[in-house]
């Protein structure tokens, strides 16, 4: 029987209903975990770790880091790895860890719930189950299972607040699907080199969503000298204004003077950004503007910071930036 380390964080499946107000709540989860699902034992047999016990919405990267340390830690005990994490930000940390922790040759499963384990019509049971029986196959890299679908972490976003299925991989079909059977859709070799962790982790980033008649005055708030990377939210495949007053070109010539990263990535979660497609993709291209392709925003974002925290030259963070370095892009 295969070894499953399983790693609690917090989030929604960890709650229990006080006065019908939803409260995290660390001491009764095992005893509610192993009542409520006896048959995990089954499965595997499962050691739980509480690594910290947060709402997702405060989890970030020192909690990346804490995990990918822990993980790294106990890699050589253990067959598969569960984390148990709040569906908010769930997608952002699977995309960290696919980034920090390389050459994985084990699954690292990522699952909650919408409804706490403690309703009687949550979904934690079988999330939780599929996600500790997958955790048992050869899945060689990080990712996220919810309502009997298996996505690839750093290609999944939230989609829905209240439905089941709450999350999609827009760009990049799923790894697998739970029913009857498990059905995997790939299969993967074995790295050849052992794990390696590299939480590095850089904040000093800004993301801006553009929306019509956006005034660009309000960017000049914008410290250059403490931000290395601006992410635009732009439209369609990576247009935004470029007439008159309205016009984002200057500002992006301002943060290429200042040794500011610029990355355009779309509102549109389907399909590619192409800077090549239209005039203002070429004008930002030609001031040193790198496209997001199809990445998740989730991906760009977390990517961005690990490759600020590499301290990369600048070169070298664009070339690895443009790079498909762990599943996030396509080529």
């Amino acid at each position: 029987m295969k070894n499953i380390l399983l790693i609690q964080t917090g989030g929604t499946i960890a709650m229990h209903l006080d006065h019908d107000q939803p409260e995290l709540d660390t001491n009764r989860f095992t005893e509610l975990l192993l009542g409520a699902i006896p048959e995990l034992s089954t499965i595997a047999d499962i050691e739980i770790d509480k690594v910290f016990f947060e709402d997702s919405s405060d989890i970030r990267q020192e909690h990346w880091k804490e995990l990918s340390l822990h993980i790294k830690k106990r890699y050589s005990e253990f067959d598969g790895f569960v984390i148990l994490h709040g569906t908010d930000t769930m997608a952002y940390t699977a995309s960290a860890l696919s980034f920090s922790l390389r050459n994985l040759g084990k699954p690292i499963i990522l699952t909650g719930s919408q409804v706490p384990m403690s309703n009687i019509r949550s979904d934690a049971r079988r999330n939780l189950v599929n996600a500790v029986e997958l955790a048992t196959h050869p899945i060689h890299e990080v990712a996220i299972c919810f309502n009997d679908h298996l996505y690839r972490g750093n290609r999944a976003t939230k989609m829905s607040i209240g439905d089941f299925d709450a999350f999609a991989s827009p760009n990049y079909p799923p790894l697998g699907e739970v029913g009857i059977d498990i059905e995997l859709s790939q299969t993967w070799k074995r790295p050849a080199h052992d794990l390696h962790a590299n939480p590095v982790f850089d904040d000093s980033l800004h993301v801006i969503k553009l929306y019509p008649g956006m005034n660009p005055v309000m960017l000049n708030y914008i410290d250059l000298n403490e931000t290395k990377a601006i992410i635009f939210e732009a439209f369609g495949s990576g247009n935004f204004p470029m007439k008159g007053d309205k016009s984002l070109i200057p500002f992006m010539e301002k943060c290429r003077k200042n040794g500011c990263h610029v990355i355009i990535t779309s509102q549109a979660a389907y399909d590619s950004v192409d800077l090549n497609q239209y005039t203002s993709g070429r004008a930002a291209k030609s001031l040193g503007a790198l496209s997001a392709g199809d990445m998740t925003m989730e991906s760009t974002i977390t990517k961005t910071m690990h490759l600020l925290g590499s301290k990369l030259a600048d070169d070298v963070f664009k070339s690895q930036f443009e790079q498909n370095i762990s599943g996030e892009r396509s080529q």
